[in-house]
């Protein structure tokens, strides 16, 4: 046999392959046995697994490959119909297993891929939550700036500090190069440069306030990105810069200034806004971001806020200011006013004391010359005298009355009076004038009208005699008609007077008087007038010059006092005028015992008073002899003395009546030490003050010192002869001032 040098493999080509699968067969076997291993340890870790059972026959799938690949190593060799059925099992059983899981599979692809989406969305989710949480913390961080700026901006109400305080921190929160704030100039036209962040002492230049990137600015409430080269923005030096940093500008709401008039500040500015321009340090590549826009913002808004509280402020500081000197004049004008009225009423009451002190002497003696024998003519010319002092004395009366009217010192003197009398008084009062003129007078009192009733009954008289008495001078013929009737609730209401609200109730009653005549009449257009002091209307002025023009201001200030009302209708010249008031008069309980101060009063006619015992104490000696000359007429035994101490001394239990004048020195303190001389008070005389004083003081002091009676000067016959009368009947007796 032929030798060959051919190597001999050491194992034959398909031995050598059937050796390969065989190692290979048992190591799949053994990992396919691994595998299930390791998923029941996973399906044991995990409780949340929702598909166990899909496991079960993917491990039951890999336990049968195994088994397939294990049960093969039997089959490389010569092996029995056992194996191979077994082989063959194990192979329709894998089949089978794997159709299933594979059919299986179809179902749970979809959910795995629903997983997978859901788990996308998730982190779609977080990473939005983690965008929201930065835009959080951004607003945060922007939020704290701004309270912060907020607390320093106002922190101070003073305008300049506002501004240099927003400036400063907006430039240290924003890292800026230059903040720069504009103004609105006092004419509207322009922009001013008013405050920097960097230069100490800005320059002050101006720009017109229409260029289009103000107009652009001013008409958004938003900051706006500006070119860095805009007008506006050049407040910066550029030597050095290559790259300009990003520029803002906002607008800053200003208030309507001409609501202020603010010393500085535009009167009235046409662009209500002012201008805030940021800019970002130069050379480098940071930009604007949003939320500092925002911060920027809310700055500005901030800033507008606390500048109209500044502006209030100044505003309230100054009419503070104003209001404080208005003060101190009016303060000052009061007091010259108070000094003003006490120098009136002092000088009044000196004239009123001085006035009347020779009044009473004049009414005096003309009232006993009066009951002398006189020739017809002497008869005249002394009634002559004593009318036109009476006119005097009614005018002394009555400027005392406006002024303390005027000053509302003048009370009224409340009590309860027959209201019947007055009216039938005022009429024996008034005849005599209106017989002599031919002038017919009547008297219409209602039956309603109560016949008591409580008031001052001298100011009522006074009004009623006021207002007659115009009408008998202004009356040449015709009649004169005088109406008393109780006005009923729904005639009390008069246009004419909307300050007048009558209350009609149970206790009082309102006295509407009527007074009409058939005399020269008043021109509707005039009627106001009458009612002013010192004043007529022109006709009257020109036709009948007597009088004062006191009497109806009087009668309207009386009737005021009253909670009344007065006015004066009439149609023209010729045609007459009728005066109507109406007072409030309260409604008295009558009992017996008050119904018999309603009865007429007695007339004392020629009465005297033979032997009465009276003393007359005055330092005036005119006064003095006056006194006397009237006493000593009624019959009277008659002791005068010029001082205190004589008074002590002459005074005795047998004199009945003091008259002395309260207005001499220590004229009160005479009245005390009187009282104190005699130990029982019936022993002494009945004291009497005789003043000219009318002052409602004077009458508070003589009862405070234990007086009898006030009497006002002047003093006629008649008056003295009513005064003992009442006096020694009474034991009392204070005429009303």
């Amino acid at each position: 046999m032929e030798s060959c040098n051919c190597i001999e493999p050491q194992w034959p080509a398909e031995e050598l392959l059937m050796k390969y699968q065989y190692i290979s067969d048992f190591f799949i076997a053994l990992a396919y046995f691994s595998i299930p291993l390791e998923l029941i340890y996973f399906v044991k870790k995990s409780a949340v697994f929702p598909y166990r059972w899909v496991l079960v026959q993917f491990g039951a799938f890999i336990v049968l490959c195994g088994a397939t690949h294990l049960i093969n190593l039997w089959t490389f060799n010569m092996h029995s119909r056992t194996v191979a059925v077994v082989m063959t099992t194990s192979k329709v059983l894998t089949a089978v297993v794997s159709c299933v899981t594979a059919l299986m599979l179809v179902h749970i692809i979809p959910d795995l891929l629903s997983v997978k989406t859901r788990e996308l969305f998730l982190k779609n989710k977080a990473a939005e939550l983690d965008r929201e949480m930065g835009l959080i913390r951004t607003q945060e961080e922007t939020g704290r700036h701004v309270r912060m700026l907020t607390h320093e901006i106002r922190s101070t109400l003073d305008r300049h500090t506002i501004l240099k305080t927003t400036l400063v921190e907006l430039g240290r929160t924003l890292v800026l190069e230059e903040c720069a704030l504009w103004m609105p100039t006092r004419t509207g036209l322009e922009l001013q440069l008013s405050y920097t962040l960097r230069q100490q002492n800005p320059v002050g230049y101006t720009v017109p306030i229409q260029l289009p990137v103000i107009n652009q600015v001013f008409s958004s409430n938003r900051a706006m990105k500006i070119s860095p080269n805009s007008p506006v923005a050049r407040i910066r030096p550029f030597a050095g810069k290559y790259m300009p940093g990003e520029v803002v500008a906002v607008r800053v709401p200003l208030l309507h200034l001409s609501n202020f008039q603010i010393n500085d500040w535009p009167e009235l500015s046409t662009r209500r806004y002012a201008l805030m321009v940021l800019m970002l340090p130069s050379d480098s590549a940071r930009q604007w971001h949003v939320h500092e826009l925002e911060l920027v913002e809310v700055v500005a808004d901030q800033v507008a806020v606390a500048l109209s509280h500044a502006a209030i402020l100044e505003e309230s500081m100054r009419a503070r200011d104003l209001l404080m000197e208005q003060n101190v004049a009016l303060d000052h004008a009061r007091r010259e006013a108070e000094t003003a009225i006490r120098a009136r009423n002092d000088f009044l009451a000196v004239m009123n004391h001085e006035m009347r002190t020779p009044m009473h002497a004049i009414i005096a003696l003309s009232s006993l010359l009066q009951e002398t024998e006189l020739t017809p003519e002497q008869r005249l010319m002394v009634e002559t005298i004593l009318k036109s002092s009476n006119l005097l004395a009614t005018l002394i009366n009555d400027v005392l009355d406006l002024s303390r009217l005027e000053d509302g010192s003048l009370q009224l003197d409340l009590g309860t009076f027959n209201l019947h009398a007055l009216f039938r008084e005022v009429l024996n009062l008034i005849k005599p004038i209106a017989s002599v003129k031919k002038l017919h007078v009547t008297l219409n009192l209602a039956p309603d009208l109560p016949e008591c009733a409580i008031g001052d009954e001298k100011r009522l008289m006074q009004t009623i005699l006021n207002v007659v008495g115009n009408a008998l001078k202004f009356s040449k013929e015709g009649s004169i008609s005088i109406t008393a009737f109780v006005a009923k609730s729904e005639s009390l209401r008069d246009s004419r007077a909307p300050d007048f609200f009558p209350a009609p109730s149970d206790d009082h009653f309102y006295l509407c008087v009527q007074v009409k005549d058939a005399g020269q009449g008043v021109n509707p257009q005039e009627i106001p007038k009458l009612f002013t002091k010192f004043a007529q209307t022109q006709t009257l002025a020109t036709r009948n010059s007597s009088g004062s023009g006191l009497g109806l201001a009087i009668c309207k200030r009386f009737v005021n006092l009253m909670e009344g009302h007065i006015w004066i209708e009439s149609e023209g010249f010729g045609k007459g005028c009728t005066v109507i008031f109406i007072v409030k008069l309260c409604i008295p309980e009558c009992s017996n015992e008050s119904k018999s101060l309603f009865l007429p009063k007695a007339n004392h006619g020629q009465a005297g008073f033979p032997g009465l015992k009276v003393l007359v104490l005055d330092h005036n000696g005119g006064s003095r002899m006056v006194t006397e000359g009237l006493l000593v007429h009624l019959g009277c035994d008659v002791t005068t003395v010029s001082s205190i101490d004589e008074c002590l001394h002459v005074v005795s239990q047998e004199h009945k009546v003091l008259f002395m004048d309260v207005c001499m020195p220590d004229g009160f303190e005479a009245a005390a030490r009187l009282h104190g001389k005699f130990t029982k008070q019936h022993e002494g005389p009945l004291i009497v003050a005789l003043t000219g004083n009318a002052d409602k003081v004077i009458k508070e002091n003589c009862m405070r010192v234990g007086m009898d009676g006030v009497i006002l000067k002047p003093v006629s016959v008649d008056k003295m002869r009513s005064v003992l009368s009442d006096l020694l009947e009474h034991r009392v007796l204070f005429e009303a001032m």
